[in-house]
């Protein structure tokens, strides 16, 4: 294997070493350790699959939807910092897995979508399921390709992994023509090196710290993906240093231990009117890798755009999201985790005069994921305590994951995040995409407990993949919110239409039958006290398992009920 070399074999020598592009593809992607793909097999990519056959050593996961199987690899992406590897078919196999690109473009997550496609002489015509790729994934993919060589695969594999890596991490979308695959060329494979990473300057280094001592009221905010435990110790030891409070952004809780004396909270939905306080109140902000997205500053609103009267330290690894709406005194465009590094050797200044103010926003939190302090549902099930149950049951290291839906406010004030990975929930607000989420990361570490929250209109999206769970050994825990509605849709029904609800009632099948019909545990929950005996059951189970929570239709959210009409 060599990087980019020319070939210097002869041509009768380069025949003889001839594969197809199928064979290059696999054989790139096992050169580039990939270790586990995702798939709806198609017959566009037939002689990918072919080739798959003779590489034992990646495993294929075969998924019931093109869908699912692009939120799994997008997850799985996300649990290891590498690709997270799909292939789907032409056409209706596209249009079903563009969500994981979605996904996977907006969390920042390194991903590479494999497609099937027409044959390049019939291109043009509207042939059977033919798609322009590129122009349909060019908005939220950072690249799409379609590969017209097979002497090109190696360069193309190789720029598409780099390009899903680097920077902003995101997805790529390859095209490849069904009689490409089929062609031969003698090429060597390409592997691909760890890109470049930038970093903090002296200069950047000593205005940080200059803007440290002259402010008043700091605050880290903490987003972006891929955090790992020596970068999550990193920030420990800076905030601790420093005295500061750290915010985490939507749906990256995990990015630091909840329970860490500087945690702050969550800037997600819901988000604690204290934490909201301390964002409005800080004078500087010290962001690093958060977009400062719309669920993250409350629709852009805990920070007056676009010149925020807080004082902004912006560290991201694009350069065109700093500036992008908040005017940041300070852009830095390099990666968080590894800045830092060079921010936890700041030698501290001895109690700061803020320390208090961190102190009160820690105790905030433990306050406000109390699920004692919550008023309890009029009937069903006590969600908030479930949730916290989970939480007390949990090894070190159990991954929560979920998708979209009112019953998520509950999964993300409750559980406390303790570990690095923990955490799998998609910031674009995609339903269906716990369970998927939940296999990938089963598989990915066979040795920890995985639990997926899922609303019962999240759930009905991909319930197939209980199928795949299955056939895979991976043994996850599906918690099943069922409150037979909607319920996000009928909390802005009720706050703009009180009283007149449409389409969002659900009905729903017997979930505990539709488990055992494809071989897993499953039990229904309708009390709160009968909740933890069946959650250890399903511990136990040794396969997937599906526990039922029959609760308050009428609770919107923690603190709101729907309000009867005079």
């Amino acid at each position: 294997m060599t990087d980019a070399a020319a070939d210097p074999l002869p041509d009768a020598a380069r025949r003889s070493n001839a594969r197809t592009g199928g064979q290059l593809i696999v054989d790139g992607l096992a050169a580039n350790g990939v270790e586990r793909v995702f798939c709806v097999p198609g017959e566009s990519y037939l002689d990918v699959l072919d080739a798959l056959h003779a590489t034992p050593q990646i495993d294929v996961v075969v998924c019931r939807h093109e869908g699912a199987a692009a939120n799994m690899a997008e997850a799985d992406g996300k649990s290891t910092g590498r690709p997270g590897i799909c292939f789907v078919t032409r056409g209706p196999g596209a249009t079903h897995a563009s969500i994981g690109v979605h996904i996977a473009f907006q969390d920042s997550t390194p991903m590479i979508l494999f497609v099937g496609q027409v044959e390049r002489s019939v291109r043009g015509r509207e042939a059977f399921q033919e798609i322009d790729y590129r122009a349909m994934f060019g908005p939220v993919a950072k690249w799409a390709v379609e590969i017209d060589d097979p002497a090109r695969i190696p360069e193309i594999l190789a720029r598409a992994f780099r390009t899903s890596m680097s920077g902003r991490p995101g997805p790529v979308v390859v095209a490849l023509p069904e009689d490409m695959l089929a062609e031969a060329a003698a090429v060597d494979d390409i592997l691909v090196r760890s890109a470049p990473s930038a970093s903090l300057s002296a200069g950047d280094i000593e205005r940080i710290a200059g803007l440290l001592d002259t402010a008043r009221a700091p605050l880290l905010i903490v987003g972006g993906g891929g955090w790992t435990a020596p970068q999550r110790a990193d920030l420990e030891r800076f905030a601790v240093a420093h005295d500061l409070p750290v915010a985490v952004s939507f749906r990256r809780q995990d990015a630091l231990d909840n329970l860490h004396p500087t945690y702050a909270g969550h800037l997600g939905l819901g988000v604690s009117p204290a934490l909201a306080q301390l964002v409005r109140t800080s004078d500087l902000l010290i962001v690093l890798g958060s977009r400062l997205g719309d669920v993250t500053t409350s629709g852009y609103a805990l920070l007056d755009g676009p010149m925020a009267t807080q004082t902004l330290v912006h560290i991201h690894p694009d350069p065109d999201e700093i500036g992008r709406v908040f005017q940041a005194l300070v852009g830095i465009a390099a990666p968080a985790g590894a800045c830092l590094a060079q921010l936890a050797a700041l030698p501290g200044r001895g109690e700061r005069p803020w320390r208090r103010r961190m102190e009160q926003g820690h105790a905030d939190y433990l306050a406000f994921s109390d699920p004692a302090r919550v008023t309890p549902p009029v009937s069903g099930v006590d969600l908030a305590r479930v949730v916290a149950l989970v939480g007390e049951q949990a090894e070190s290291g159990t991954v929560i994951t979920n998708g979209a839906g009112n019953y998520t406010v509950w999964v993300h004030r409750f559980h406390r995040f303790r570990q690095a990975h923990s955490q799998l929930a998609p910031t674009n607000g995609s339903m269906g995409y716990g369970l998927p989420a939940a296999v990938a990361a089963k598989l990915r570490n066979p040795e920890k407990t995985v639990v997926c929250f899922a609303g019962d209109g999240c759930f009905l999206m991909y319930p197939q993949e209980m199928g795949t769970a299955l056939a895979n050994g991976a043994a996850i825990i599906v918690i099943i919110v069922n409150n037979g509605r909607y319920g996000t849709i009928r909390m802005h029904q009720e706050r703009r239409f009180p009283g007149r609800p449409m389409a969002t009632d659900i009905r729903n099948p017997d979930f505990q039958l539709l488990a055992r019909a494809m071989g897993a545990h499953a039990e229904r929950v309708e009390a709160t006290d009968d909740f933890l005996p069946a959650f250890r059951r399903a511990q136990q189970a040794g396969r997937p398992a599906i526990i039922e929570l029959v609760t308050d239709p009428d609770q919107l959210t923690p603190d709101r009920r729907i309000t009867p009409a005079a």
